[in-house]
């Protein structure tokens, strides 16, 4: 039997939200070993001067917990 946990997480990236995604990941799998899936809650970005300035996402990741 495993047990999973879910953390949310902010991430961000001035490229794009795919980026942003992926560099939130990145990090978390810094911390959080074996990340299943990651689902996302959240799409805003961040506007300055008429142009977008930073890509934002919050996700939810889920991890499996080892014995």
């Amino acid at each position: 039997m495993s047990v999973a946990k879910v953390t949310e997480i902010i991430a961000s990236s001035s490229k794009s939200f795919d980026d942003a995604v992926s560099e939130g990941v990145a990090r978390a799998d810094k911390t959080l070993k074996n990340i299943k899936s990651v689902w996302i809650k959240d799409q805003k970005a961040i506007v300055d001067g008429g142009k977008i300035k930073e890509y934002r996402v919050t996700m939810k990741v889920s991890f499996v917990l080892k014995d």
